[in-house]
């Protein structure tokens, strides 16, 4: 690819990441990693345990300080924004983490009211409920608007924070091990949630996940870290029909 068509290529992508690098200590987790993701698509970080995809998705968002590399989003660089700046950038990109990471003591209805409250300023309590109880009957729980987390079950819990996150709109969603501690039936459920986010509210993606059923449901491209850099990228089936041992032993030991 020429420079021409690499800034082209680039240039058509919500994340941008070059030559990303990042450890701790003498521990390199990631090397020269490159990688973009582009509007409306669902792009799968597939890789073992401790090759870097976490910690991938946290730098993105600025949770963790590259020590080499660029992460363009939207074009700004987050590894150059003020304070301030990446604030403002992170109203645009929503994180579901491992755990769901719902607040205790408040209510499904305080933990959605929660962030609606603090980024999207332009809504009365009207509208407020109303882009609440929206979002739950998106992900068929409505009926919990009252409960509390810990009267839910895990995929219940899961479902509620994805709702959290996709209530304030986000552009780019980052899903970390969406379907971690779930059984075969819930996460496919969940999976298939992904999936109907990614349909209906146009989000752009990135997935990290080590569970292949998930990923054959919600992935237009695929992306495998190894030895911290950008091994494969391509479709699933490239990944299920390539000879490559390496390739073929994590998706068997899957």
């Amino acid at each position: 690819m020429s420079a021409k068509t690499k800034q082209e290529h680039n240039a058509n992508a919500v994340i941008a990441i070059e030559h990303l690098s990042k450890a701790f200590g003498s521990l390199k987790v990631l090397n020269d990693l490159s990688l973009n993701l582009f509007p409306e698509e669902n792009l799968v970080v597939l890789g073992k345990s401790g090759s870097g995809k976490s910690v991938l998705i946290k730098l993105i968002v600025g949770l963790l300080k590259a020590d080499k590399g660029s992460i363009k989003v939207f074009d700004q660089d987050v590894t150059t924004l003020k304070r301030d700046e990446l604030d403002v950038l992170r109203q645009k990109i929503g994180f579901l983490f491992q755990s769901a990471a719902l607040y205790d003591s408040m209510s499904v209805r305080q933990n959605m009211a929660f962030p609606l409250e603090r980024i999207r300023k332009d809504l009365d309590e009207k509208q407020r409920t109303e882009k609440i109880m929206e979002v739950l009957e998106s992900v068929g729980l409505a009926d919990a608007v009252d409960k509390m987390p810990s009267e839910l079950s895990g995929g219940m819990r899961k479902r509620i924070g994805l709702a959290r996150t996709i209530v304030v709109d986000p552009i780019i969603m980052l899903y970390d091990e969406p379907t971690t501690g779930l059984d075969p039936s819930t996460s496919d459920e969940i999976s298939q949630l992904i999936l109907d986010v990614q349909k209906k509210y146009k989000t752009a993606s990135i997935i990290i996940t080590h569970d292949i059923a998930c990923a054959r449901i919600v992935a237009n491209r695929l992306l495998m870290i190894q030895d911290g850099t950008v091994y494969k990228e391509g479709i699933l089936k490239d990944f299920e029909t390539s000879d490559d041992k390496i390739i073929q032993s994590f998706f068997k030991s899957i």
